[in-house]
C-alpha cells in the first residue's frame, strides 16, 4: 500500500472538496485515521507467483504469525527492519509477534518488550500496537505494520495472577500455557510425547480465568494434548461461548501417512480432534509454513504447494471460516540451534528438532515470498476470494473482535461489510501503488 496525503490525493483524482472530506469523515467514524505510509533477509526462497496474486494479497487484509524472540529469532534492529519492510511490500498487514516463549520470565519479557519497541521507535511511522481489530485496517490502510503481541508462555506471571492486568495493558493478546515442558500451568507437547503430560494444573485453570477476564486469547499450540483438552473442558464448562485457537499449529493428520514419517512424529503437530473442538469453540487454527516441523518432510525450502496442502487440509476438516495462517518466522537457523542447545532439557526430542535441520530445513515459508504463490495454488483448487480473504486475515479478526472487545460473531460479520465497502472505496479513490 502506498499512502499519499489527502490534499495531494485530491489534486491527484480531481475530486472535490466536498467529496473528500465526506469519504475522510466516514472513515474517520469508522475508526481510520490518515497517515502517509512506509516505502520498501533471510534464509528463506521467493515463489514466483502471478501478478493478480500479488495485489490480491496486497489489497487484503494478512495476518501473520513473527514467533520469533529478541536474542533467539534476530538481533539487530536492522534486520527488523528489513524483515518488516518486506512485509509490507508484499501485502502483509500485521504480525502475532511473540515476545517471550519456553520458561521466560516477565523480567524476560519487559526486555524483550524493550528491543521491539526500541527498533520500532527508530521507525515509528511504519509501525502500529493493534488495540482493537480497528488498528488492524487502518494499519493495513496506511501501509503500517499491525504489530500484535503474544506470549508462548504463562512463566511471565512469575507466579503472581495480578500481573495478568499489566499485561493487558501491555497489549499482550494472546499466551500459550505451556511451552514444550511441565509447567506450573500443565504440559507441553514434548513432555506429552515423552509420557509426562499432567494435564491442567489448578494454576493452569487460574491462569485461563484471569485470560478471559481480561480479553486475553487462549492460545492452545505448543500444548500437551491432554492439558489442551483439559483446558477446552474448562472453557466450553466455565465459558461457553469464549473462543480458543491454535496459533501456529501443523496438522499431524496430513502427515501421519508420510512414506518418510518417522515412529516419533513431529511433537509440534495437533491431532484432528483439537482443531475440530477449536473450531467448534467459535476460534480459529493455523498451520505453520516451518519445514522442520512437518514429521519426515524436510524440503530445503516449504513449497507453495505443502503450504496449500496445509491450508486446504484445515479447511477440509474444519471449515473455510476456522482457519488462518502462520510462518513461525525464522530470520536464521543458526539462532534456534544455538538456543536448542543451550536448552538442552526444554528441547529433549532425541535430537529430533536438529536432525531436521541438518537434513536441510532452513528457514521457513516467510509469508511475504510465498503467500502470492499460495494464492494461485489455492485459486486453482477452486478457492474464491472471499475464502482467501477469511483465511488470510477475516477469521482472525472476528475471534480478536470476539475476544479482545465482546464483540458477538454476528454483530462483527454485521458490521465488516460496511467496515469493508469503506476500505475498498478509500482505497479505490486515496491509494496509488
Amino acid at each position: 500500500m502506498r499512502g499519499l496525503a489527502a490534499n495531494d490525493v485530491q489534486k491527484h483524482r480531481g475530486l472535490g472538496e466536498t467529496d473528500v472530506k465526506t469519504l475522510i469523515t466516514a472513515m474517520i467514524a469508522a475508526g481510520f485515521s490518515l497517515l502517509p505510509a512506509a516505502h520498501a533477509s533471510e534464509q528463506s526462497k521467493t515463489w514466483p507467483a502471478s501478478d493478480d496474486a500479488k495485489q490480491f494479497v496486497m489489497d487484503t487484509i494478512v495476518i501473520g504469525m513473527l514467533a520469533s524472540p529478541y536474542g533467539t529469532g534476530w538481533t539487530g534492529y536492522e534486520q527488523l527492519h528489513e524483515y518488516f519492510e518486506r512485509a509490507r511490500d508484499n501485502g502483509v498487514t500485521g504480525h502475532e509477534m511473540t515476545l517471550a516463549a519456553a520458561d521466560m520470565s516477565f523480567e524476560t519479557l519487559l526486555e524483550q518488550h524493550y528491543h521491539f519497541r526500541a527498533a520500532m521507535a527508530e521507525q515509528p511511522d511504519k509501525y502500529l500496537i493493534v488495540n482493537e481489530t480497528r488498528d488492524i485496517e487502518a494499519a493495513h490502510l496506511q501501509g503500517r505494520t499491525a504489530v500484535i503481541w503474544n506470549s508462548q508462555t504463562a512463566t511471565i506471571l512469575n507466579g503472581d495472577l495480578k500481573k495478568m492486568a499489566l499485561l493487558k495493558d501491555m497489549g499482550i493478546k494472546s499466551m500459550i500455557l505451556a511451552y514444550n515442558d511441565i509447567f506450573r500451568t500443565g504440559s507441553g507437547q514434548l513432555a506429552a510425547q515423552n509420557g509426562r503430560d499432567i494435564g491442567l494444573t489448578p494454576w493452569g485453570k487460574s491462569v485461563i480465568d484471569e485470560m478471559v477476564r481480561f480479553g486475553i486469547l487462549l492460545d492452545l499450540s505448543h500444548t500437551g494434548s491432554k492439558t489442551a483438552n483439559d483446558a477446552m473442558d474448562h472453557m466450553d464448562e466455565t465459558y461457553p461461548g469464549v473462543p480458543y485457537v491454535y496459533t501456529h499449529s501443523v496438522p499431524a493428520g496430513l502427515y501421519k501417512s508420510a512414506p518418510d514419517a518417522t515412529p516419533m512424529g513431529c511433537y509440534r503437530a495437533i491431532p484432528d480432534d483439537e482443531a475440530l473442538r477449536a473450531a467448534k469453540s467459535g476460534g480459529y487454527v493455523s498451520p505453520t509454513f516451518t519445514e522442520w516441523m512437518m514429521d519426515g518432510i524436510w524440503p530445503e525450502d516449504i513449497s507453495p504447494k505443502q503450504a496449500a496442502d496445509m491450508i486446504d487440509y484445515y479447511v477440509k476438516l474444519v471449515g473455510v471460516d476456522h482457519v488462518g495462517i502462520a510462518t513461525d518466522d525464522m530470520f536464521s537457523t543458526e539462532l534456534v540451534v544455538n538456543f536448542a542447545k543451550a536448552n538442552a532439557a526444554m528441547y529433549d526430542d532425541g535430537g529430533y528438532m536438529i536432525d531436521a535441520f541438518d537434513k536441510g530445513a532452513t528457514g521457513n515459508g516467510e509469508l511475504a515470498k510465498i503467500l502470492a504463490a499460495i494464492t494461485d495454488d489455492l485459486w486453482a483448487r477452486g478457492y474464491t476470494n472471499e475464502d482467501l480473504a477469511k483465511i488470510y486475515g477475516g477469521n482472525k479478526m472476528r475471534v480478536y473482535a470476539q475476544v479482545w472487545e465482546g464483540k458477538p460473531p454476528e454483530q462483527f460479520l454485521e458490521e465488516y461489510p460496511e467496515r469493508l465497502r469503506l476500505r475498498e472505496e478509500f482505497q479505490r479513490q486515496f491509494f496509488t501503488r
